[in-house]
């Protein structure tokens, strides 16, 4: 049985432009089309090489921006055949344009009750719908904060899965009453949780599989060690920014070249690694052991030597 590849894309307003002062519209750009390698961008690629992959869509910033930003994102993810799910900042809730980020509302959402999670939950779905997506079945956590409660309001609300399971953040603000290693897909509190995918980079040291966290040859060995043990599912984790730098104003070669080096791997070995959306409803093995991509020395060495560079070259400001 081929192994499982969730690709999946955080897209979201950044609070840090919002905090700036920034207008509505360089907002939404440096958020979502930083530097020509945005969410644009990521969608050719994603087409060039016939992959599949979700993008997590946080509507929240519509209580401050209005919809329209969101709608715009949807709709574009939509017409390239990629699946839009749902995302959520709660922190919005409390915010104001033009305060400079003086107001919101609290950022994690398991400091919420069970209750309040079901009606932010309820209310974020109603926007994502709004905006021009289908019903959401899946869900992550903005900063990878969910608990049982979340799982429990996801299932009183019809989800079929969850993907905020983040053992390199765990016990918080992932706090998932889960083992910090889980990374096979797994049924809890009445929904299928998808955790992110975890490599061990140093000797009980995970660290996540993000494209602004591994290196090329890192990812490279992390599919390679899912396809031979035959995982049930690798979850990869992007951002609609992270292509580019901080600022959002020039593109992170470093990063880019990540990227494009994922899809060109997740192209040729389509076979095994079967890139896949959550709405296609993917019967998912939920029995088995998998366990992170043992640490190498090497490996780690280089990339901390190119996250040095990325952080002194590639994240100037234009």
């Amino acid at each position: 049985m081929p192994t499982r590849i969730f690709l999946t894309i955080d897209t979201e307003l950044m609070w840090r432009h919002h905090v700036a002062g920034l207008d509505m519209e360089t907002i939404v750009q440096r958020s979502l089309e930083p530097a020509g390698v945005g969410i644009g961008w990521q969608l050719e690629q994603l087409g060039r090489h016939g992959l599949k992959a979700t993008f997590f869509v946080d509507p929240m910033p519509a209580l401050v921006y209005g919809l329209d930003p969101i709608k715009r994102v949807v709709g574009a993810i939509l017409e390239a055949g990629q699946e839009v799910q749902l995302h959520l900042h709660p922190n919005w809730t409390g915010a104001h344009a033009g305060d400079g980020g003086a107001t919101y509302g609290p950022f994690e959402l398991i400091d919420y009750s069970l209750d309040e999670q079901i009606k932010l939950l309820a209310g974020a779905t109603d926007m994502l719908v709004a905006a021009g997506a289908p019903d959401p079945v899946a869900f992550r956590s903005g900063s990878y904060s969910a608990s049982d409660d979340t799982l429990l309001a996801l299932a009183e609300l019809g989800f079929r899965y969850d993907s905020s399971h983040n053992g390199s953040e765990h016990p918080w603000p992932s706090a998932i009453n889960l083992d910090a290693r889980q990374i096979a897909p797994i049924e809890h509190r009445g929904i299928v949780e998808v955790p992110v995918t975890l490599i061990e980079d140093q000797k009980g040291h995970l660290r996540h599989f993000q494209i602004c966290a591994l290196s090329a040859a890192e990812m490279k060995a992390a599919l390679d060690h899912a396809a031979r043990a035959r995982h049930a599912a690798v979850t990869v984790v992007g951002h609609s920014f992270e292509l580019a730098n901080r600022a959002g104003t020039r593109p992170n070669a470093v990063h880019v070249r990540r990227f494009e080096t994922l899809c060109r791997l997740l192209g040729k070995r389509r076979e095994a690694l079967v890139t896949t959306h959550f709405r296609d409803l993917p019967v998912l093995p939920l029995d088995r052991p998998d366990a992170p991509l043992g640490p190498s020395v090497i490996r780690t060495r280089l990339r901390q030597a190119e996250q040095l560079w990325s952080n002194l070259v590639e994240e100037r400001a234009a």
